[in-house]
């Protein structure tokens, strides 16, 4: 089992953005801007966007930029100690990610996530191509987004290891899964990777426990996410648990899919942020009054973010 304390500069809770945007359909940077400083606020150990709950789909290639410039401008502003943020890239082309990766850098960014190029048919030798020319050109640190279930593509645990031994650059893993495959793949490759899961936090205990240094979850309850990670690594093992039993019917409501999650908890979000309105940019999922009573239930005694 690796061991997370060991696993490089990057870990604990990194909360992926939101794209919220105004009435008219843009980017809204004002609400963005106060995403950032919430998260900030409630005590998050870095921040993501760029990546499926920052719906990277429904964005241009030039709105995905300024978002991460954005972010990372907001984040610079917040905090008197500088909040690493990590920037997924979804281009579809190796100079797109490259482009991609070389602007986040000069922007700020800590390290970069790759997200595959939607070709389900593509091997495990065309992506580990792929990635490494993007990763041989980079800047900073690169991570892996390994989501098979979400994104349809992805790479075995021999495809990741492999990987990392042509390209050591590449030493972060975005790797979504249940704790027994977040600690098989901690065991087979062996500590080569600092690992990170997400599935919004739903396994946010057993992934610590075995193997990775911190997860990307949701904005909507990173402030209590933040704590029990806190809380763990201060080895305070029973009031983790204790704090982590509360809130998981939450995040396990809002896992259900990528876009069930941008449905309620964007909504979520924006309550504890403090906007008053969400717009969506369709396609999107609808909220339904069971969905919302059942979000609000779950969530009653969440505050605003950050206070």
């Amino acid at each position: 089992m690796a061991d997370p304390q060991g696993q490089g500069p990057f870990r604990g809770i990194y909360p992926m953005l939101y794209a919220l945007f105004a009435a008219d359909g843009s980017l809204d940077r004002g609400a963005n801007d106060a995403q950032v400083e919430a998260c900030i606020a409630g005590g998050v150990h870095g921040l993501a966007v760029g990546g499926l709950a920052s719906e990277c789909n429904k964005l241009t290639v030039e709105e995905r930029r300024d978002h991460a410039r954005w972010t990372l401008e907001a984040a610079a502003k917040a905090a008197s100690d500088r909040v690493p943020v990590s920037v997924t890239v979804s281009d579809n082309t190796v100079g797109g990610q490259i482009e991609s990766v070389k602007r986040a850098a000069e922007a700020g960014a800590a390290w970069a996530v790759l997200q595959p190029p939607p070709v389900k048919s593509a091997s495990e030798e065309e992506l580990i191509r792929f990635f490494g020319a993007v990763a041989d050109a980079s800047p900073i640190p690169i991570g892996i987004q390994n989501a098979p279930e979400y994104i349809g593509i992805g790479l075995s645990n021999a495809g990741l290891i492999e990987l990392n031994r042509r390209h050591p650059t590449i030493s972060i893993l975005k790797a979504e899964g249940t704790g027994l495959y977040i600690g098989r793949l901690a065991e087979e490759s062996g500590g080569a990777f600092t690992l990170f899961n997400g599935r919004n936090g739903i396994e946010l205990l057993d992934s610590l426990r075995h193997g990775c240094a911190g997860l990307i979850p949701g904005v909507e309850a990173c402030d209590v996410e933040s704590r029990i990670y806190d809380l763990h690594m201060a080895g305070r093992a029973n009031d983790a648990d204790r704090a982590f039993r509360e809130i998981l019917p939450l995040l396990h409501f809002l896992m259900h899919t990528i876009d069930h999650l941008l449905c309620y908890g964007k909504r979520l979000a924006a309550r504890r942020i403090g906007l008053s309105e969400v717009h969506d940019r369709g396609p999107a999922q609808a909220p339904h009054p069971v969905g919302m009573a059942i979000l609000d239930h779950w969530s009653r005694d969440l505050g605003r973010l950050g206070q």
